[in-house]
């Protein structure tokens, strides 16, 4: 492989080594001032937008173990990758590809499994990292909370029927 093509490979593996993930889009009609927008839109949740040769991109993801992913790789493709929230990043791109009307996504990758369109609408669908991670905690706190109010209910039981006796003998 020349010299030129193997830097190119390596640049593309350098992105992809910087998330669990990776989303390919077809961008062929959209401008430099949109994907400017769309590249400050993913900065916010430290994912990139990168421009990327189909051939280039094959060799890459073949070195890294991914899927087969030749059917997807015609035309004009883009890869975004980065950041520790695939879930986050497909919504934000499901947006925004919605809104414009002209991106469209091609697959996917995650956890090197392969991921097609509807998967990825799915994935972008499920609550924020920061809402699974509260979700999950609310989840490991009740089962304390109920024990403690459980172990609680005895003692107050036992004060509640000490002041009625008391109430009572003071005729109250």
């Amino acid at each position: 492989m020349r010299p030129e093509k193997q830097y190119l490979v390596e640049e593309v593996s350098t992105h992809l080594n910087k998330s669990d993930y990776v989303y390919l889009a077809n961008f062929e009609r959209v401008t430099v001032e949109e994907i400017a927008e769309l590249r400050n839109i993913l900065d916010e949740h430290k994912a990139e937008f990168h421009v990327v040769k189909n051939s280039i991109f094959n060799v890459a993801a073949n070195a890294k173990d991914y899927p087969d992913m030749s059917e997807h790789l015609t035309g004009q493709t883009a890869i975004i990758v980065g950041g520790d929230n695939p879930s986050g990043v497909a919504k934000v791109i499901g947006e925004f590809f919605k809104k414009k009307d002209k991106v469209e996504l091609k697959a996917g990758v995650l956890n090197e499994k392969a991921l097609d369109k509807e998967q990825i609408a799915m994935l972008a669908k499920l609550p924020g990292l920061e809402a699974l991670r509260g979700q999950l905690l609310g989840l490991l706190n009740q089962p304390g909370t109920s024990l403690v109010r459980v172990l609680n209910a005895v003692p107050q039981s036992v004060v509640n029927v000490l002041q009625a006796k008391v109430r009572a003998e003071n005729g109250e």
